[in-house]
């Protein structure tokens, strides 16, 4: 039996639940492939509007990146605004964003609704440059609070390294609408508030077949199967070779998190802002100082992108060495905890929210954008099928293409390397010019 990775986030855990696996053969109006935040998220509104919903996970829930990302909930996607706009067009472009912005207080209104412990949502987010250039980072804070409405606003270089003791950062855009939290926890109180309304969730149950039958959908297992008239698949990068079609599409690739022993007095004057970091670089690095939970503040770092699906030798100090680089004060930082997930992502940096064929939803491909965007896509998957609701049709121009398979995977490994020079060449020629 695969347990849960060993991660921050599983040793501190609110709960420790075993769903049983599926024995039998059953049937439900609405099957839902996967347990991770999209599929949970489906699966509680689905059963909150009335349908009977049957939830399989193949390994645990909350196991895949739902479980061990940075936990940052922030409205937006991977694509850029701007990205969106060219190939859009302002306004399709703009509900987009607020379908994005639904999905973050989808998840805060969730919190408070089933009173989530352990979830402890902090607010504010930093986003900086590298480099010096105050125009650039005013002019893109005014544009993005007027095109999306959001309160952004621009942060000086005094005012940002007041608040952090580096001297690699800059300007920066401070959003008041993005929180992060410990996504386990909440994966873990979303499943039991699925059940709650209804919803039942099996897991160590992989789905080994899906077919068409006279009667509908059925999804065979080990030792039972489930018959439904609408299947959501959400599987992310897990998926295999179960649904071709989608799978295809999704490229898993991996990040790396450490999250460090409690900071003494020294490493934790170096960081003195309480909300989620990242930095403007096309290959950043995203942190966080957690929660104190009674044994000091901790430092997550997280960082690099690959399409490798082993861990690196030596993960713990590899992050830590990308911490050192901008913070000096952590080069006798201890690393307590040190892991790699695989997310799912498109090559249009888009998630893949759509029909795919008839009474075939798929929901995933949410790799990079954030936790805002789980929640929306199970959202709106749900309310279609309930209602007809069609918003997801929005993401219609984001098709399932095909990712290139192993070609997929050595061209956006190579995209990240020229991401890391265009960020080195930047930040370089910037230096110069001071």
């Amino acid at each position: 039996m695969v347990e849960m990775p060993e991660t921050y986030y599983s040793a501190t855990r609110i709960l420790d639940i075993r769903w049983s696996r599926l024995n039998g053969d059953r049937r439900a109006d609405v099957a839902v492939i996967g347990g991770g935040l999209a599929g949970l998220t489906a699966a509680r509104e689905l059963a909150r509007g009335g349908k009977s919903v049957i939830l399989l996970e193949s390994v645990k829930i909350g196991y895949g990146a739902s479980g061990r990302n940075g936990g940052f909930v922030s409205p937006g996607f991977a694509e850029g605004v701007a990205a969106l706009v060219k190939r859009l067009g302002p306004d399709h472009a703009r509900e987009l964003l607020g379908l994005s912005r639904d999905g973050a207080q989808y998840v805060a209104r969730t919190i408070e609704d089933l009173a989530m412990k352990g979830v402890e949502p902090v607010p504010g987010w930093l986003n900086l440059q590298r480099f010096d250039n105050e125009r650039q980072a005013r002019d893109k804070a005014e544009a993005l609070a007027a095109f999306s409405g959001r309160p952004v606003e621009f942060w000086p270089t005094d005012k940002v390294r007041a608040c952090l003791g580096t001297e690699t950062y800059f300007q920066g855009i401070y959003d008041p609408d993005t929180f992060h939290m410990h996504p386990l926890n909440y994966a873990l109180q979303l499943a039991r508030g699925a059940e709650s309304v209804g919803a039942e969730l099996f897991e160590q149950s992989p789905v080994l077949d899906l077919r068409r039958t006279n009667g509908g959908l059925k999804l065979n297992c080990a030792a039972g199967s489930v018959s439904a008239g609408q299947v959501v698949v959400a599987g992310s990068a897990y998926l295999g070779r179960l649904y071709p079609k989608l799978s295809r599409a999704v490229l898993p690739v991996a990040t790396h998190v450490m999250v460090s022993a409690p900071l003494n007095e020294v490493q934790a004057r170096a960081i003195r802002f309480t909300g989620a970091i990242t930095d403007t670089r096309r290959a950043g690095d995203y942190y966080r100082l957690l929660p104190d939970i009674g044994d000091g503040p901790r430092l997550l770092w997280g960082g690099r992108i690959t399409t490798r699906r082993a861990e690196p030798r030596h993960l713990a100090d590899l992050m830590k060495g990308d911490a050192v680089k901008i913070y000096p004060q952590f080069s006798d930082l201890a690393v307590d905890y040190a892991w790699s997930g695989l997310m799912g992502y498109a090559v249009h940096k888009m998630p893949i929210i759509k029909q795919m064929e008839p009474g075939i939803w798929a929901c995933t491909a949410f790799g990079g954008h954030g936790l805002n965007t789980t929640a929306m896509g199970g959202v709106l998957v749900a309310e279609a099928i309930m209602s007809g609701d069609d918003r997801y049709r929005l993401f219609a121009p984001f098709k399932a293409r095909w990712g290139g398979g192993m070609i997929g995977r050595i061209a956006t490994q190579s995209a990240y390397w020229a991401m890391q020079l265009s960020d080195w060449w930047e930040e370089a020629r910037s230096s110069a010019i001071r």
